[in-house]
């Protein structure tokens, strides 16, 4: 950058070296995000260690960012207060008769509880406590009890209400209600591509498979579960007819599961409500934490100008959409393994925008493209926090789990292509139910 010390160049191999080198010390990455910024702010005239504060404020100083904490506590309330078990007896009913009947329950689960949550690692915690133990009983692989709940859990961060996809729109600029609408094609191919993985899987392995529900059953678990399966409904159905934004879509998840819990299923107490907020605290302080910091380094990238000069070569190739939607994916692929999807979003979206822009892609397909690419990295090691919190309740080690996961992400690497080939898989609901969305 003119009139600064430090060439674009330079400012990179400072920025991204001593990032990598404190993730390498194991310092957290939200830290390691923050201290990675103070040697250029003290090295450069113009700027000033206060920079690294001011830029972490100002980074989730955000009024939608306020959505974050808000879907956190509708999924802790939804375990406290009974609405999950509901969910859980529902998705029985309806696939407990396929081959590898309580995998496939998990599946079905995660399908559910992706429309209420929006988080992965919520979604992890709760259905490992629930699954692994009881798949161990039933016969199954401890490896395969895992592999399945850590894989079904990303689903939380495709379909919609997604954490990244309310990161994506207020970081990115793009509509959150498009966004919304956009996960819902490829999120539940997805969920069919594990589905489909979890029936060859028991067919091979001779799963036990339970018996078809009676119509009284399905019914009765229907009608029982009905008033959690709306929720979805209530928070994307209020954003798209225009009721209500994303955050206050997220109050009104947070309003509804409690007065579920509390009034309808009667299965939280002060207790359970206490425990429901101390948990909501404790993961949104490091989910903003991490927006922050990861804001501050962004925004010295951005004063470098690092994502051009990145960018100047590969532009130069001059892809097409289909070409440059599998180079963003493949960047997102290999930085979903170091680093959590928040960080990656801020900073490696915001450098990789230009370049779809310049290929012709539209924003909410580079956005689904990049989302759905982040999710892979919640199972993938070295970082991989879904995979590391199925492992942590099961006991086992994540190289045990290692091998059938990677099985189970080849089908979805296939939708993966599929939605890269294909823009209309993200575009098309938005299209024909909001079409102001796509402007």
């Amino acid at each position: 950058m003119s009139g600064a010390i430090l060439s674009s160049g330079q400012a990179a191999w400072m920025l991204f070296g001593a990032f990598f080198s404190l993730l390498l010390l194991r310092v957290p990455v939200s830290i390691a995000l923050g201290l990675a910024c103070l040697p250029p702010l003290i090295i450069e005239e113009r700027l000033w260690p206060m920079i690294l504060l001011q830029e972490t404020f100002n980074g989730f100083n955000s009024f939608i960012l306020i959505a974050v904490p808000f879907f956190l506590l509708a999924a802790n309330l939804m375990n406290i207060g009974g609405i999950t078990d509901r969910l859980v007896r529902f998705s029985r009913a309806i696939v407990g008769h396929l081959p590898g009947s309580l995998a496939q329950i998990n599946v079905v689960l995660s399908i559910f509880f992706a429309g209420i949550s929006g988080s992965s690692t919520a979604d992890a915690a709760s259905q490992s406590k629930i699954f692994i133990d009881a798949q161990r009983k039933e016969g199954y692989d401890d490896s395969f009890s895992v592999a399945i709940t850590a894989v079904s859990a990303v689903l939380a961060v495709i379909i919609p209400p997604s954490i990244l996809m309310i990161v994506w729109g207020g970081v990115l600029t793009v509509s959150i209600g498009g966004l919304f609408l956009a996960g819902v094609i490829p999120g539940l191919l997805i969920g069919l591509a594990q589905m489909a993985t979890v029936h060859a899987y028991a067919k091979i392995r001779r799963y036990p498979t339970y018996e078809r529900a009676t119509l009284k059953e399905f019914v009765a678990s229907f009608l029982v579960s009905v008033p959690a399966l709306m929720t979805p409904f209530i928070i994307i159905g209020g954003k798209i007819f225009g009721w209500f934004t994303a955050t206050e879509a997220a109050c009104i998840a947070v309003l509804y599961a409690g007065a579920l819990s509390i009034l309808v299923y009667r299965e939280m107490d002060l207790k359970g409500l206490r425990l429901a907020f101390s948990e909501t605290g404790r993961l949104s302080a490091i989910t903003l934490f991490c927006v922050g910091t990861a804001s501050a380094f962004g925004w010295l990238l951005a004063y470098y100008k690092i994502p051009e000069a990145m960018l100047s070569g590969v532009i130069a190739w001059d892809m097409g959409p289909i070409a440059t939607g599998f180079f963003i994916a493949f960047v997102f692929l290999v930085v979903g393994c170091f680093l959590d999807a928040i960080p990656a979003i801020i900073i490696v979206g915001t450098i990789l925008q230009p370049m779809a822009e310049h290929a012709g892609m539209h924003p909410i397909h580079f956005a689904m493209v990049s989302i759905v690419s982040l999710a892979f990295g919640l199972v993938t090691p070295p970082y991989g926090l879904c995979l590391m919190i199925s492992c942590a309740v099961a006991g086992i080690r994540i190289t045990d789990a290692l091998k059938d996961t990677m099985i189970m992400l080849v089908p979805m690497l296939a939708v993966l292509a599929l939605l890269i080939v294909w823009p209309d898989m993200a575009l098309l609901l938005p299209r024909l139910l909001e079409p102001d969305f796509l402007k």
